[in-house]
């Protein structure tokens, strides 16, 4: 793929859990992470509940309007793991037994442990791409441009690996974070004007508070270093201008 196209991704939370509050979310941050250093922008995040009709929309809806969509959770080997099923619905193909994966988790398991539940996690959609896991066994799969990965923080981030080459980025993004001892308020207008004046550069600014103290980092985001470079400079001068006093985090 030509490295000047650009190349984004959605991710879909499934979980009651974590609509809930019962579970926190960190999933978003290792996708986002990893897609952003592949040269993948993350479009939009949505967490959904396990119901069947609303996975199949979303997936159906988000497929067709990002490059690449993961979803996380509900491929497990319980009653409300119902991520396989309604994916499997959404692409209108049959729901059925991998046979690849079936081989993987009966070797996995010693004898006698490989049960009904956990032979629920060998039903996807006819013909998916496996996507290995090297920590519990149990494989993700594709279909398209549908990743389905696991809901466990650390069993997901174990399979990413295994995507390197499957995901086709453009130029991976870079950022630039530059943190003051300053306030929003004293800062939005010149911001304002930098950002006025390089369009194609993504700038944020978060205020932190840090040692008792109040700040703010103002973050660069771009594929081309020579643009991050241009606005820290035009940053630097406001910020000396004003005095504003450039904390370490």
């Amino acid at each position: 793929m030509n490295k000047n196209i650009k190349v984004n991704a959605a991710i879909l939370i499934i979980g009651n859990e974590i609509l809930s509050g019962r579970t926190q979310d960190t999933n978003t941050s290792t996708l986002a992470i990893w897609l952003n250093s592949i040269g993948v922008k993350v479009g939009e995040v949505r967490v959904i509940p396990d119901i069947e009709k609303i996975i199949i929309d979303t997936a159906n809806l988000l497929r067709k309007n990002y490059n690449y969509v993961f979803t996380t959770g509900g491929i497990g080997p319980t009653h409300d793991d119902i991520t396989a099923q309604s994916i499997s619905k959404a692409f209108g193909l049959k729901y059925e037994i991998h046979k690849e994966a079936f081989k993987i988790l009966e070797t996995y398991y010693k004898p006698g442990e490989f049960n009904e539940g956990r032979q629920k996690m060998t039903w996807m959609p006819s013909n998916a791409n496996l996507i290995l896991n090297p920590t519990s066994g149990a494989p993700g799969f594709n279909v398209e441009n549908v990743f389905c990965l696991p809901g466990v923080p650390s069993i997901l981030k174990s399979m990413l690996g295994g995507l390197k080459n499957v995901i086709v980025g453009g130029e991976p993004i870079k950022s630039l974070t530059i943190s003051l001892r300053t306030v929003e308020s004293e800062i939005a207008e010149s911001l304002t004007k930098v950002q006025d004046n390089n369009n194609e550069v993504e700038i944020g600014s978060y205020p932190f508070f840090q040692a008792g103290k109040l700040g703010v980092s103002i973050v660069i985001r771009s594929e081309d270093q020579s643009k991050i470079d241009q606005c820290n400079l035009q940053i630097l001068k406001f910020v000396k201008e004003k005095k504003i006093e450039i904390v370490e985090r």
